[in-house]
C-alpha cells in the first residue's frame, strides 16, 4: 500500500527538486499553488455598474472592455421616450473564459439616469439597488446554508462624465456623494475624441479639483509595496495620474496604416481605441481587469460591505435592547 502524501496526475507540485534531500523541508510552500488551483476551479465573480446620462458610450465601452456583446437585445428609445423614462436597473450576465480561468461578469446598467427634465434624487434607485445586494448577501451569510453564496455585490461603478460641460454638473456631484460610501467609484471622462489633448488635460484637472473640493471619495489606488519592481511602480503611478480616465469606445474594426484596429474613422483621420496616445482605454482596462480587480473586490468586502453589516448589527442590537426594556417595564 502506497502511503506517500501527494497529488495525483499532473497536479503534483514541483517541490522535490527544489527541496532536494533537505530533511527540514515540510512542504507548506505549496500553499499558494493549492489556493490557486481551488480558486481557478471555483471561478471568479465580478459585478460592474455603469452610470451616467444616455449617449455617453457606456454600452460601447463595456463591450470594448470585455470583447463581448452584452446589449444585442437592447431597444433604443427616442428623445421623447427617454425624457419620460424613469431610472431603471438592468443586469446583463456573461461567462467569460480566458486561459482556463472562468469569470462570471455581471454588468449593471442604469438606463434613464439623468435623462429627465427633473432629475431630483434620480440616484435613489441606484443606491437602493446597491443596498439590496448588501442586504441579500448579509441574509445569505447569516443563514444556515452558507456554502454556495452568490456574490452580487457591486464591486465597481464607472461613472461617466459628459465632455461637453465645464467640469462636474450638480447631478454628478449629488450622485457621487450619495454613493461614495457604498461603492468604488471610478470617474470616466466620456467621448474623449470630441476634445483636443489640451482640453482633455484641462478637464481632468478641473474634475479632480472639484472632486476634492466637494469631498467626494472615489476609489483610491493602494500604495505599492516597497518590494515591487520599478516597472510596476511606474505603471501604477501612471494609472493614478490618469484619473478621470478619458476614454473612447468602439466595436468597429478599421484599417490604419495597413493594420486592422478597433477605432473610429473620421474625415480627418482615425482614432484608435487601444492607442495610449489617443485615449486612456488601455489604462482603464489594465486597472479594471489586470491589476486592481481583486483590490476592488477586497475594498467592497472589507470596507463598504462591512460598514453596511455593522449598521445592520447595530440596528438589530438596538431593537433587541428596546424589546427587552419594554418587557422589563411591563413586568414591573
Amino acid at each position: 500500500m502506497d502511503r506517500s502524501l501527494g497529488w495525483q496526475g499532473n497536479s503534483v507540485p514541483e517541490d522535490r527538486t527544489e527541496a532536494g534531500d533537505d530533511k527540514e523541508y515540510v512542504g507548506f510552500a505549496t500553499l499558494p499553488n493549492q489556493v490557486h488551483r481551488k480558486s481557478v476551479k471555483k471561478g471568479f465573480d465580478f459585478t460592474l455598474m455603469v452610470a451616467g446620462e444616455s449617449g455617453l458610450g457606456k454600452s460601447t465601452l463595456v463591450n470594448s472592455l470585455f470583447l463581448t456583446d452584452l446589449y444585442r437585445d437592447r431597444k433604443l428609445l427616442g428623445a421623447e421616450e427617454r425624457i419620460m423614462q424613469t431610472v431603471e436597473i438592468t443586469k446583463h450576465a456573461v461567462d467569460i473564459e480566458e486561459k482556463g480561468v472562468r469569470l462570471r461578469l455581471t454588468i449593471v446598467d442604469t438606463p434613464g439616469f439623468g435623462d429627465a427634465v427633473n432629475n431630483t434624487e434620480c440616484w435613489k434607485p441606484v443606491a437602493e439597488y446597491i443596498d439590496q445586494q448588501f442586504e441579500q448577501y448579509f441574509r445569505d451569510e447569516s443563514g444556515l446554508n452558507r456554502k454556495n453564496i452568490q456574490d452580487n455585490r457591486v464591486h465597481c461603478c464607472l461613472y461617466f462624465i459628459s465632455p461637453f460641460g465645464h467640469g462636474l454638473r450638480p447631478l454628478d456631484v449629488e450622485f457621487m456623494k450619495a454613493l461614495h460610501q457604498r461603492v468604488n467609484i471610478v470617474p470616466i471622462l466620456a467621448k474623449a475624441d470630441t476634445l483636443t489633448p489640451p482640453e482633455v488635460d484641462h478637464k481632468k484637472r478641473k474634475i479632480r479639483e472639484e472632486i476634492e473640493h466637494f469631498g467626494i471619495k472615489i476609489y483610491q489606488f493602494p500604495d505599492c509595496d516597497s518590494d515591487e519592481d520599478e516597472d510596476f511602480k511606474l505603471q501604477d503611478q501612471a494609472l493614478k495620474e490618469s484619473i478621470p480616465f478619458a476614454v473612447i469606445g468602439s466595436n468597429t474594426v478599421v484599417e490604419a496604416r495597413g493594420r486592422r484596429v478597433r477605432g473610429r474613422l473620421y474625415p480627418w483621420g482615425i482614432v484608435e481605441v487601444e492607442n495610449p496616445g489617443h485615449c486612456d482605454f488601455v489604462k482603464l482596462r489594465t486597472m479594471l481587469v489586470r491589476t486592481h480587480m481583486q483590490d476592488l473586490k477586497d475594498v467592497t468586502r472589507e470596507t463598504h460591505y462591512e460598514n453596511y453589516r455593522a449598521q445592520c448589527i447595530q440596528s438589530m442590537t438596538r431593537l433587541v435592547v428596546k424589546e427587552r426594556n419594554r418587557k422589563d417595564r411591563s413586568r414591573n
